[in-house]
């Protein structure tokens, strides 16, 4: 289970850091449990790791260092009432209590502190769930969530909800500023809107919201106060995800938010392996044929060049057959590797059709930028060492330039790619071949 509720916090209260170098703060004083979550933090997550016993240890950390997160027990040697919380919260470190005393009370304190999350010992999975709640509350800082309510102070409850658990919190009051608002900031995943609004009431910006993002990209949470309730069911049925009835219960509506965030995760997750390759990690074939297109037609639209690249490991299948399959893998994952740091940040789309064969979509570069583009691809390659158990092997790649100048179909480029690739190869290999030096010859 996990809550949030407190003051707004201002947005630079915590550093930015990616997930894999922050710095988590650990206060307990059990030296068992202490020692799990340490080595937990630091072995399964990557995560720097500083721990506290007493109050203390712990002013002297926050005297030195700055953290994104703390884990923090309420109790400690030099202090019993939970004052290092206070001094956590005034930090505007986010903070996931893990505590072995909990009622009722308690938890209307926790909240009224603005406490991250809460979690109890008493439970076979209390440490799997204190790291799952400090890897998810890191995480959300790469979340985008739009907040759409009228009602200023309702929109403010909502927000500041949202800020304790670290997401990128935005918020709007009509329809017409949460379609501009997720029209700006594509990173948004989430939107909480309202029923009652002044321009469109919240079936309405549902329904516009879905004409241009679907549901396994962004989710929609509709949130009333009416005592209607039907009202969810229409929600849902104008493309929402989730309902909740005003008044809610914080951690109710925290964890549908973070289940629909979730959600969103695993969908990525799954059209990440569709369209991957299993061995290099690189998109696969299905991926280049869908994508392709639209980034063809999109840059001829602007009526800028495009070319496309067909590459192939030479003499691979006698490599193959002399040093084995395996061997041969470690050439493909080698060149893959090569190729997708040599074009990271160019905007160019780079493909595993299958075998040895690789495909480039060079957007912006007509034939004579492209073939040079792909001379320095080459050049790179066959300076590229790959180590086998004993010795170095080179490798060398032909490739074939073609430039995209008529509208035909995205196999028809391809095609005319490979056609160049055979005569690079025909003209002994290791080299480039492009239109311009067939019309040339």
């Amino acid at each position: 289970m996990f809550n949030s509720f407190g003051s707004r916090m201002p947005d630079h209260a915590v550093r930015p850091a990616s997930r894999n170098k922050a710095h988590v703060l650990v206060i307990e004083d059990s030296r068992s449990l202490s020692s799990i979550l340490c080595h937990r933090f630091e072995n399964e997550l990557g995560y720097q790791v500083t721990h506290c016993a007493t109050v203390k240890s712990f002013e002297a950390a926050i005297a030195s260092d700055v953290f994104d997160i703390a884990v923090v027990d309420l109790n400690l040697p030099d202090s019993y009432d939970g004052q290092v919380l206070d001094q956590v919260v005034a930090l505007n470190v986010p903070a996931v209590v893990f505590t072995a005393d909990f009622n009722r009370d308690m938890r209307e304190r926790l909240l009224e502190r603005g406490v991250a999350d809460y979690l109890i010992k008493d439970n076979e999975r209390a440490i799997d769930m204190v790291v799952e709640s400090i890897d998810r509350i890191l995480s959300n800082r790469n979340v985008g969530v739009l907040v759409v309510d009228d009602v200023a102070s309702a929109r403010a409850m909502l927000v500041d909800l949202l800020r304790v658990q670290k997401f990128q919190v935005y918020d709007a009051e009509t329809g017409a500023q949460a379609l501009t608002l997720l029209a700006d900031n594509p990173h948004i995943e989430l939107v909480i809107t309202d029923y009652h609004m002044p321009d469109m009431n919240g079936y309405e910006l549902t329904r516009r919201i879905r004409r241009q993002h679907h549901s396994d990209r962004l989710r929609i949470i509709g949130i009333s106060s009416s005592s209607d309730r039907l009202l969810s069911a229409s929600f849902l049925k104008a493309g929402a995800n989730d309902f909740v009835y005003r008044p809610y219960v914080v951690e109710e509506l925290q964890c549908r938010i973070q289940h629909n965030i979730e959600t969103l995760s695993q969908l990525r997750q799954l059209r990440y392996a569709a369209f991957s390759d299993y061995l290099t990690g690189l998109r696969n074939r299905r991926y280049f044929f869908d994508e392709g297109p639209a980034q063809v037609a999109s840059i001829r639209a602007r009526g800028e060049p495009c070319s496309i690249a067909m590459l192939d490991i030479d003499h691979f299948k006698k490599l193959n057959d002399g040093y084995g399959h395996e061997v041969g893998d470690r050439v493909l994952k080698a060149v893959a590797g090569r190729l997708s740091v040599m074009l990271d940040g160019t905007g160019h789309m780079l493909a595993r059709l299958g075998g040895e064969e690789f495909s480039v979509l060079l957007l912006g570069l007509d034939a004579s930028a492209a073939a040079a583009f792909c001379e320095s691809l080459r050049e790179d390659i066959a300076q590229m060492r790959v180590a086998l158990d004993d010795s170095e092997l080179g490798v060398t790649v032909s490739i074939g330039v073609a430039e995209i100048a008529e509208h035909e179909s995205f196999s028809n480029y391809l095609n005319a790619a490979d056609q160049l690739l055979y005569m690079a190869k025909g003209l002994g290999r290791n080299r480039v071949y492009s239109e311009n030096m067939l019309v040339s010859g």
